[in-house]
């Protein structure tokens, strides 16, 4: 509204595709829900061969292969989990190993973060490959917290001292040199901060059921540009809003495209490394948050992704791609029982000004600043959001349910995020909201 079956990991050099009269076409699922439907997949006796409506392709020295699972007939990337834990744990020693700045494009953090992040390791600070602040701002004091692709447990290690030793923060993820680091420094934060709250677990985030973490029992999911790299976004939807509590949401920061990424781009292996080639089509991603169970994904704010690789950018150009952009974006999924548009209750809200940190205004998305003492006129969605939440003690509500208004004017479905152009104050983005 508002705008594995583990496959078998090989690395393998790109080649030019087979014809073959023994090719078998793969159903397509989750990971090529963002791909044009010209473009398909086949398997010739386990080789990917790429079926489209152009032969181009960009130069790479490696590829992605894209196998089947004949017991679940879903689409596999055969190479990507270990292609990415060789990226993250092995190539990129720190931040500055990055070949462009899609996970570096985070504005200044605010001074209390800051301040958190004085307390961490160079060591954990140092392995930071992020996209944006995902935390929340509101008190998480004695609040439960996962996050997903923890890495070295930056974020980890930020949200311990804001859930404080009433609450706990567990990291999950794939990369055993990334753990290890992040496991390395366990006791000298529990020093540092006076108490030990954190637990980090390996695993995939599509299989998150395998860790044996406990149904509806966290407050905040937080990601940080992350979800992008995995193959099946959907089932790391699927398994936040079972983990989360109701009331709860996941609240993360990712990278995403104007429109469906190409294959011949999704198989090159530092695009999808580097948080381009894996990213969602903008449009795709709210209908399949909405599909889920997410009814309306609020968009917190967003930056255009420059890329600032001369090597990558000819990549994109030659592959007949100019058009295609890229945008770093903070979202917010509420497990609430919302609507899919905007609809007008006549209820209004008035912030109290309460939030540690924020007494003058809070912001809980793009299109809402909830200003200290001011009536705000808001949807029966945003209503929830802070009625039935962690946030229902810093505001007074009016109204009720009894009469419907309609919709609001201008929720609609154009492109949410600024432009480049946009955010140097040229412009402006014409997504609609209430």
């Amino acid at each position: 509204s508002h705008p594995p079956h583990r496959a078998r990991a090989v690395a393998t050099p790109a080649a030019k595709p087979q014809q073959t009269n023994n090719m078998r076409f793969i159903r397509a699922c989750s990971l090529l829900a963002v791909i044009p439907a010209a473009t398909a997949f086949v398997v010739v006796e386990g080789t990917a061969s790429p079926i489209t409506s152009s032969s181009s392709s960009p130069a790479s020295s490696t590829s992605l292969n894209i196998v089947s699972d004949p017991t679940n007939n879903l689409i596999i990337m055969e190479d990507t989990h270990e292609s990415v834990t060789k990226y993250y744990g092995k190539e990129l020693q720190t931040s500055d190993d990055l070949k462009t700045n899609a996970c570096c494009t985070a504005g200044a953090p605010p001074k209390y973060i800051r301040d958190a992040i004085g307390k961490i390791h160079n060591e954990v600070v140092s392995k930071y490959y992020g996209c944006g602040l995902c935390l929340p701002q509101y008190d998480l004091e004695g609040a439960n917290m996962l996050d997903l692709g923890c890495g070295a447990g930056r974020d980890v290690y930020i949200a311990s001292q804001l859930v404080g030793a009433k609450g706990k923060v567990v990291g999950v993820d794939m990369t055993d040199e990334q753990l290890n680091v992040a496991r390395k420094h366990q006791d000298y934060h529990a020093e540092k901060f006076g108490f030990s709250n954190v637990e980090f677990k390996k695993g995939y985030l599509e299989k998150l059921k395998d860790l044996d973490l406990e149904a509806e029992s966290f407050d905040v999911i937080i990601s940080n540009c992350v979800i992008n790299l995995c193959t099946d976004k959907e089932a790391v939807l699927e398994e936040c809003l079972r983990l989360l509590k109701p009331g709860g949401e996941l609240y993360f920061s990712d990278v995403y495209a104007n429109r469906r990424v190409p294959m011949h781009l999704q198989k090159n292996e530092v695009l999808w490394g580097e948080c381009l080639s894996g990213a969602l089509y903008w449009n795709d991603f709210e209908n399949m948050s909405r599909k889920i169970g997410f009814a309306d994904p609020r968009l917190v704010e967003d930056a255009p992704i420059t890329v600032q690789n001369a090597e990558v950018e000819r990549c994109i150009s030659e592959s007949g791609c100019e058009k295609l952009k890229f945008y770093s974006a903070t979202y917010r999924l509420w497990k609430l029982p919302l609507e899919p548009h905007c609809e007008d209750y006549g209820q209004a809200v008035i912030y109290k000004g309460t939030l540690p940190r924020y007494p003058s205004g809070w912001l809980l998305d793009k299109h809402h600043f909830f200003e200290n003492g001011k009536i705000h006129p808001v949807c029966g969605n945003t209503y929830r959001m802070l009625a039935d939440t962690r946030l229902k003690e810093h505001f007074e509500f009016i109204g009720n349910w009894d009469n419907h208004y309609g919709i609001f004017e201008g929720c609609g479905s154009s492109l949410p995020y600024d432009t480049e152009e946009a955010s140097s104050g040229k412009g402006a983005s014409t997504g609609g909201c209430c």
